[in-house]
């Protein structure tokens, strides 16, 4: 069996990184997709959000990496994914969570939600959490992949430095 773990990623975290390593030892395959949102500014461009992917993930076996838009549901189908994780890691979570599993089991009864919950070390990580952090200066290294946290430095260090000859 083989499952779809969708996201936007920007950027992945340990959290996200830790979800996909459990499900790796639970399906034969998982696709990390990342979602092409035309109405979202992302600090970091789908190239470089699926290379971030695929270093991080390759030591792992069966997981693949691709990018796509529109229903999530849609690209399970065309994956040929019978279930699409996601991670909770607050209640909160669990019903804009389940509001979208119903709605996509409406569109699709061949496709099911899948609910993991969060490692409580990862429960408050978010990717605009850490877009923060990094942004302000802060230390980073521990809720990102090290490549990550490389590019988020990189980043915001461009963005200071512009911001600091422009202000």
């Amino acid at each position: 069996m083989r499952a779809l773990y969708p996201g936007s990623f920007d950027p992945l975290t340990l959290g996200h990184l830790d979800l996909i390593e459990r499900a790796s030892s639970l399906f034969e395959g998982v696709v990390v997709a990342v979602l092409r949102n035309p109405l979202k500014t992302p600090a970091f461009s789908l190239e470089q959000r699926l290379h971030q992917i695929r270093q991080a993930t390759g030591h792992l076996q069966g997981v693949e990496v691709g990018s796509f838009e529109g229903l999530t549901v849609s690209f399970a189908q065309q994956q040929r994914t019978e279930v699409i994780l996601r991670g909770l890691r607050a209640m909160s979570d669990f019903e804009y969570e389940l509001q979208i599993a119903h709605t996509n089991k409406s569109l699709a009864p061949d496709v099911e939600t899948l609910f993991l919950a969060t490692a409580v070390h990862h429960s408050f990580l978010s990717s605009s959490v850490v877009r923060e952090v990094a942004r302000f200066g802060g230390d980073v290294s521990h809720l990102v992949p090290t490549g990550v946290a490389d590019d988020l430095t990189r980043l915001f260090n461009r963005m200071n430095s512009s911001q600091n000859r422009n202000g």
